[in-house]
């Protein structure tokens, strides 16, 4: 498992031992098992400092001893790895037919994963009621544990600001939602932070920290639901730019005269290449996964109709990731959602496309389908979550 940031440095500012706690814990994450001389070798700190940082990371149980190793010159070496056996992080997807929640411990290990449905087009209000109670059986499941939950985040099909504010989504119908403070609202103060962000980043940053493409620095994330949205990272790091609204790929006109998209325009990679141009039709979200799997039954049949809509759609897919190969360069484009049981027909279409538009040749990088299924955004809140310690954020002593 591979963190998603690149992680702080030790530093000379004023919260110093914070950060260097999180240099620590980050380097055992990363190189487990290891010393405390690999640590001060490795990271700068002198021998004196890394001991009394790790001694704060045992009590806080963040880390524990594994025993002795002799297989290194001089005399052997107590080794250390991850701990976290106390914590919990939680990530949860709000859907438009389904919430997906995710517990994860400390190295990311699943605790947890849960699927309910989800009724689509309720209100705010009842929206976070429902997703409330199901965060709260969760979190009763992680007390009965006995493990304290570190962080929420949540993931929402639409525009989420900087601040976590869900601007629009449209399949949910919701608008200008501070789903964070009403969740915290709803909870009853829960004592653990809230985070809100878009459904397509946090799936990215699960395929950077747990993916077959983990610690890749340079990747894109493409939902595959009823919408089509992009999760960016560069040079390691989630790109969500100024307003928080990068990757909005979907409505990227490639045909001025094509279809018309909900959004009022024509031709937009999200009518000619989503589900709904899979399907020929906009299906309710009850009978989504039954139709996917209809059109897969037909593929592997051989069924003509089918297979000349999953090329068309799969060419249709290829002009947009080519526009996001020519502009970013990435090393990976993963399709996620339900783009992955279709993938074996949409790949080679799309792959023809990448090489037909991709200005230089071979720069395209891979394409490839997910391997964490519908869960993948989801698991990337509790990457976010724990990526959040990584930065310093450390829970307190037990």
């Amino acid at each position: 498992m591979i963190t998603s940031t690149t992680g702080p440095q030790p530093a000379d500012f004023a919260d110093v031992r914070a950060t260097n706690l999180a240099v620590v814990l980050r380097f055992v994450r990363e190189h487990a098992p290891c010393s405390r001389a690999d640590i001060a070798a490795s990271t700068g700190l002198n021998k004196a400092t890394v001991s009394s940082l790790v001694a704060d990371l045992i009590d806080r149980r963040l880390v524990r001893e594994t025993g002795l190793t002799e297989n290194r010159v001089g005399r052997p070496a107590t080794m250390l790895v991850l701990d976290g056996s106390p914590y919990a992080a939680i990530g949860v997807e709000i859907n438009v037919d389904y919430v997906s929640a995710v517990a994860t411990d400390l190295a990311g290990e699943r605790l947890l994963t849960w699927r309910r449905s989800f009724g689509g087009g309720e209100s705010v209000n009842q929206g976070v009621a429902g997703v409330g109670a199901i965060i709260r059986r969760v979190v009763n499941r992680m007390a009965r544990e006995e493990r304290q939950v570190l962080g929420l985040a949540v993931a929402v099909p639409g525009l989420v600001d900087v601040q976590g504010t869900v601007r629009i989504a449209p399949n949910l119908g919701w608008r200008d939602a501070d789903i964070g403070g009403d969740l915290t609202k709803a909870l009853r103060d829960p004592g653990f932070p809230i985070q809100v962000d878009n459904d397509a980043n946090l799936a990215a940053l699960a395929e950077q920290r747990f993916g077959a493409h983990a610690g890749a620095s340079d990747l894109v994330y493409l939902t595959g639901e009823i919408g089509v949205g992009a999760g960016i990272i560069l040079d390691g790091r989630l790109r969500r730019g100024r307003l928080g609204y990068s990757g909005e790929i979907g409505h990227v006109q490639l045909d001025p005269d094509g279809p018309e998209c909900h959004c009022g325009r024509r031709g937009c990679l999200e009518v000619m290449a989503g589900i709904g141009a899979v399907l020929g039709k906009d299906p309710s979200p009850a009978e989504i996964q039954m139709e996917i799997e209809e059109s897969v039954r037909l593929a592997r049949a051989g069924d003509p109709a089918t297979l000349a809509t999953l090329e068309s759609v799969g060419r249709s897919l290829g002009k947009g990731v080519s526009i996001l190969a020519n502009l970013l360069n990435p090393e990976v484009v993963i399709l996620g959602g339900y783009y992955v049981p279709l993938a074996p027909w949409l790949l080679p279409a799309v792959q023809e496309e990448m090489d037909d538009r991709v200005i230089a040749a071979g720069s395209g990088g891979q394409v490839v389908a997910s391997t964490l299924g519908h869960d993948a955004a989801a698991l990337g809140g509790a990457a976010r979550v724990l990526d959040s310690i990584d930065s310093g954020r450390l829970p307190r002593v037990p």
